[in-house]
């Protein structure tokens, strides 16, 4: 998408978006979950200086990381994480296709989808960032312990930007509220 208005990637992810409100319509759940890992994927990538054309990359990924659950589910009986990463990227593709996504980006979204619950081999830094944004989001959703954040703290997360959300989200209260808040 180079050479165009900068206006047009913005329009771009915000019609991704709207098409996978559309594709999980009567789950909000699901709706809520994926616009709260973009935020927190768009937060991070501008917290470490990632440049224009990969933040739109990991954006339109964060929008569709999970994707392949609904057909996981109809197909397996299983929306676990390998599930949706094989299945996700063949039902991601031609959303970005529709949406006018062009050939490179739509292959590395893809790979994106497809490695969104894998921790190992990560190549470059929207891998990461996703896999960190999914992480803040999935640590709330599922209220896991203090011991699970620490370990999610040292296994996942890599970015400065994004261990100190962890650290602030679920680490650190607010020493001047812990008087009038029971926490």
């Amino acid at each position: 998408m180079t050479g165009e208005n900068p206006a047009a990637p913005r329009t771009q992810l915000n019609r991704l978006c709207r098409d996978m409100v559309a594709y999980d319509h009567g789950d909000p759940r699901r709706i809520q979950h994926f616009i709260k890992v973009h935020a927190f994927a768009k937060l991070i990538a501008e917290g470490e200086g990632l440049d224009a054309h990969t933040r739109l990359v990991l954006e339109a990924a964060a929008y569709l990381h999970d994707i392949g659950i609904h057909r996981a589910e109809v197909e397996r009986g299983d929306c676990g994480g390998k599930n949706q990463e094989e299945l996700g990227p063949a039902e991601a593709e031609p959303l970005l296709e529709k949406d006018g996504f062009v050939p490179e980006d739509i292959r590395r979204i893809c790979f994106l989808i497809g490695h969104h619950h894998t921790y190992a081999g990560v190549d470059g830094p929207d891998w990461q960032i996703l896999l960190e944004a999914d992480m803040l989001v999935n640590l709330y959703e599922d209220g896991v312990s203090e011991k699970a954040v620490r370990a999610g703290l040292e296994r996942v997360f890599k970015t400065e930007t994004g261990r100190e959300l962890c650290r602030q989200m679920f680490l650190e209260p607010r020493a001047d509220l812990q008087e009038s808040v029971n926490f």
